[in-house]
């Protein structure tokens, strides 16, 4: 596989002693969708600066596209571009100036052309000559990637991209993303949203007190770790689950009205024929039944309830 971001056996432990990272091991492949997903204080956005060459690691090793961060600090910072958490830009300067110079700021020589397609991708253009103060919160957001895009990149980092940015400009925002990740810029995107890694990412990875507990391809993990439901809408409401029945995975819901069996996909047997049998059985009768996939939120509890 050909890794454009390679960390190895990297660690962050702070003067109070708190380990924020804990011997991450990463390969984040050239061209994909990586997300990071954890919850606060889980390490995230640690990891994120130590490669961005913001924060300096404790111990390990990380590399991009071969070079060292450390040793190669100005080549590889001009091939990264960072969109912080943080809303922090010159709230008094427009647009275009801030985003110009951003650009100079690695010493790319100045690119009208460019600095106007980014503006353009981003729905920034009709806000070029605005002072960053009077802009929405999302089209701040909006600069803040425009800015990251300024000096041209090949891995763009997000970390948490869309908060506090409305349902509808995420949306645009993911449709940025994947034009990005057409024209072969590497990304990769810590974010609270679930949908957002479920809707976007090749990969995921989980990471809880700052060890790094999976990376799966989304597809495969949504597979190997996901447990479907199958719900049975009642004939006959019931008050309790029959005794003979307690052993399956069951669950009352809807006041009695349905019977939820949860399975798991990578067993060999999913029990669904042993249990229609026994409902049968016990004069249990359905009118309608459905089945339900985990979703990638799911997944995610599941997991970093486990790492405790």
């Amino acid at each position: 596989m050909n890794a454009i971001v390679s960390i190895r056996n990297l660690s962050k432990t702070y003067a109070t002693g708190f380990e924020a990272l804990k011997r991450v091991d990463l390969d984040i492949q050239r061209g994909e969708i990586f997300a990071l997903l954890g919850p606060n204080g889980a390490g995230k956005t640690t990891l994120i600066n130590i490669v961005c060459g913001i924060v300096n690691g404790s111990g390990g090793h990380v590399a991009i596209d071969g070079r060292d961060i450390i040793r190669d600090y100005r080549v590889v910072r001009a091939m990264i571009g960072l969109v912080p958490q943080e809303l922090a830009t010159d709230m008094f300067e427009t647009v275009w100036n801030t985003v110009s110079f951003s650009r100079g700021l690695f010493g790319k020589p100045a690119n009208p052309a460019h600095i106007e397609k980014v503006l353009r991708d981003l729905s920034l253009w009709d806000k070029r000559d605005n002072k960053i103060m009077t802009l929405s919160g999302g089209m701040k957001r909006r600069v803040l990637i425009a800015k990251a895009l300024s000096h041209e990149p090949t891995i763009l980092f997000l970390d948490e991209p869309t908060a506090g940015v409305d349902v509808e400009l995420r949306k645009d925002m993911w449709e940025v993303v994947r034009s990005l990740r057409a024209a072969g810029v590497t990304i990769i995107l810590t974010t609270h949203y679930i949908e957002e890694a479920e809707e976007m990412a090749d990969r995921v990875g989980v990471i809880a007190k700052g060890e790094l507990i999976l990376v799966e391809d989304k597809t495969e993990l949504m597979a190997k770790l996901g447990k479907k439901k199958l719900v049975l809408e009642l004939q006959s409401r019931l008050s309790e689950i029959p005794t003979g029945l307690t052993t399956h995975n069951l669950e009352l819901t809807e006041a009695g009205s349905k019977l939820v069996y949860t399975y798991d996909t990578k067993a060999e047997r999913t029990g669904i024929t042993v249990l229609l049998n026994e409902l049968r059985a016990a004069g249990i009768v359905f009118k309608d039944l459905t089945t339900t996939q985990s979703s990638l939120e799911d997944i995610f509890v599941d997991l970093v309830r486990n790492s405790k």
